[in-house]
């Protein structure tokens, strides 16, 4: 009894901030972080926190995230890629705010066409950004086959691969105007196209310079 008065005594002469502190890490024990984060006028975009990829429920965040903070100029991204489809629209909403991009960690695959939607673009010391050819993983060509042969009665194989064959060019095509339309030189957008996708390229800062990746000047109209 007499203990339990000492440390009860003790804790009363705590300042209330250590107390509150204390409380709040061992109220919420093993919770994930956000992979957005508004810090004054620049919202953090980090994947990496949890773990996980560019995905399709980020688009509604990444657009609640703006709507809920007007004064956002700056995004900063940390992200190995994921969803190329949630990539695009992400990169949509970049522009239409005319946010700036910066890398802050590393930045690969999908999520460079969300950092080349910024105006002024810059990447932090020790930083990297990772191109390589864009795939699709043999489970998923097989689930969207599946689905394609319903809606194209009597389709072989054959008629999806030739179906494929046109649309990964599209595809192609689609993605190398994009990066060009962006400032980006097209000899470096045609590099790009070489790695492949288990060996990403990661070019020098000097290198992203001289191609219009990075640009410290927002372009004038």
């Amino acid at each position: 009894m007499l203990n339990r008065l000492m440390i009860a005594a003790l804790l009363s002469m705590l300042p209330f901030g250590v107390m509150a502190k204390k409380q709040g890490s061992d109220q919420i024990p093993g919770e994930r972080p956000e992979r957005f984060e508004v810090s004054g006028d620049i919202l953090i975009y980090d994947t990496e926190k949890v773990e996980g990829d560019i995905r399709q429920d980020d688009i509604d965040q990444f657009k609640e995230a703006l709507r809920g903070n007007s004064q956002i100029w700056e995004l900063h991204l940390n992200s190995s890629g994921g969803s190329v489809y949630a990539a695009t629209e992400i990169a949509k909403i970049v522009m239409d705010h005319g946010l700036n991009t910066l890398v802050d960690g590393m930045c690969i695959s999908a999520c460079v066409d969300v950092f080349l939607a910024g105006q002024r673009r810059r990447m932090t010391l020790g930083s990297k950004i990772g191109f390589h050819q864009r795939s699709w993983d043999p489970a998923s060509v097989e689930k969207y086959y599946h689905g394609w042969r319903e809606d194209n009665d009597g389709a072989t194989p054959f008629d999806f691969g030739s179906w494929i064959y046109g649309d990964t060019q599209s595809e192609v095509y689609g993605h190398m105007t994009y990066m060009v339309s962006r400032g980006v030189e097209p000899g470096f957008v045609i590099k790009t196209l070489q790695a492949v996708a288990s060996e990403e390229w990661y070019p020098t800062r000097l290198q992203m310079i001289a191609a219009g990746v990075l640009r410290e000047e927002v372009p004038q109209d």
